[in-house]
């Protein structure tokens, strides 16, 4: 994030380093940085034989557990009132599978594992963690993949040259200035001007959608 920014924003915002600042947060979270980076790495050159091996070991374990605890499933004869209010917070009173079981408040992945019928637990922590974080934020990451792909499909999206950004309801002017003084052609032009927000380019996306984007207005043109 900070890398990108510094390429295309130069130096005038620098609290982007933070990831609070970033756009997609929940995929950048320290816990999968070396499954977010080192295929890339090793596409590189920079990634030797033995650290590879390691990786694609954990990759796989990982890969394996959240597998597995989608496809468990716990039984509520097996397990007493004080086992499921020990850990669950309350009694099973169904059948469910681990992965609906840790999506819950409070259910964490080594507790889990001590209910009769789970199964056994991963030894390496590192990978028990990456398999809690990603199963109770499943919907928040699903959701955001969405966003991103939603975000890539508009960056070819054309800006009427002659927008007066004063127009647009909801920017500020700051916002409404620097637009004016770059004169975008595409949205994705505009995401990389500093200080264009993701909320401003959602307004912008909002305006175009009204029937002020260049179709509609050379649509006007030839009916007039």
């Amino acid at each position: 994030v900070l890398v990108d920014d510094l390429v295309t924003r130069g130096v005038t915002e620098p609290y982007r380093m933070f990831t609070s600042r970033a756009e997609y947060r929940l995929q950048l979270r320290e816990d999968n940085a070396d499954l977010r980076l080192t295929e890339m790495g090793r596409t590189l050159g920079v990634v030797d034989d033995r650290r590879w091996d390691a990786f694609c070991r954990h990759r796989d374990a990982v890969a394996h557990e959240l597998e597995r605890v989608k496809s468990c499933w716990v039984n509520p004869k097996l397990v007493s009132s004080t086992e499921a209010l020990r850990v669950l917070g309350q009694p099973l009173e169904r059948e469910c599978s681990l992965v609906e079981l840790l999506r819950r408040p409070g259910v964490s992945y080594a507790g889990l594992m001590s209910l009769p019928g789970a199964g056994s637990a991963v030894a390496d922590l590192r990978v028990a963690e990456q398999v809690e974080v990603a199963t109770k934020y499943a919907g928040y990451i699903e959701r955001q993949h969405d966003d991103i792909a939603r975000s890539a499909s508009q960056e070819a999206q054309r800006l009427p040259a002659d927008l007066d950004y004063r127009t647009v309801r909801g920017l500020s002017s700051e916002v409404q200035q620097k637009l004016n003084e770059h004169r975008p052609e595409t949205i994705g032009q505009a995401r990389r001007i500093s200080g264009i927000t993701p909320a401003a380019i959602s307004l912008l996306l909002v305006h175009l959608k009204r029937g002020f984007g260049p179709q509609a207005q050379d649509a006007r043109r030839l009916s007039a």
